[in-house]
């Protein structure tokens, strides 16, 4: 009895350290930089009010950045916003109930930048986004939490 519960921890024992994997190994080609928390210079030089969270990731050499946004809707309603930079587009991911609507970015008319896809258009300027689709018009406004 005492040689069978001694057999099952040394296995029990070596299984473990057998199968701990080391974070230098894995896909080579995937760079993960640190994600922090930063603080956004507004058009007159003075640190804006509104916390983000952004994340640089380099895949292949090629540099993707997001930063992620909580906006609030005149009705109360928490909406996330993620504005994603990549060498080939620009988009914006906005996610409210559970559903994530995903426009790339069309045009920049001065401090205005419009996204669009199908029927939806998101016009960002400053602390504001405006979201159009079909006849409903939707304002949201960067809030801290």
């Amino acid at each position: 009895m005492k040689n069978s519960l001694l057999v099952l921890n040394a296995v029990l024992v070596l299984s473990v350290i057998s199968c701990k994997k080391s974070t230098e190994n894995g896909n080579k080609d995937v760079l993960k930089m640190e994600t922090s928390e930063t603080s956004v210079v507004n058009n007159n030089g003075k640190p804006d009010s509104v916390s983000t969270r952004s994340s640089v990731e380099i895949v292949n050499g090629q540099k993707t950045v997001k930063d992620s946004y909580v906006y609030k809707a005149t009705d109360g309603t928490l909406v996330k916003v993620i504005f994603e930079t990549n060498p080939k587009e620009s988009t914006v991911a906005i996610t409210s109930n559970k559903k994530t609507f995903t426009l790339p970015k069309t045009e920049t008319k001065g401090d205005e930048t419009i996204y669009k896809k199908d029927d939806m258009t998101a016009r960002v300027k400053g602390d504001s986004l405006h979201l159009e689709q079909g006849n409903n018009i939707i304002e949201l406004k960067k809030t801290k939490i």
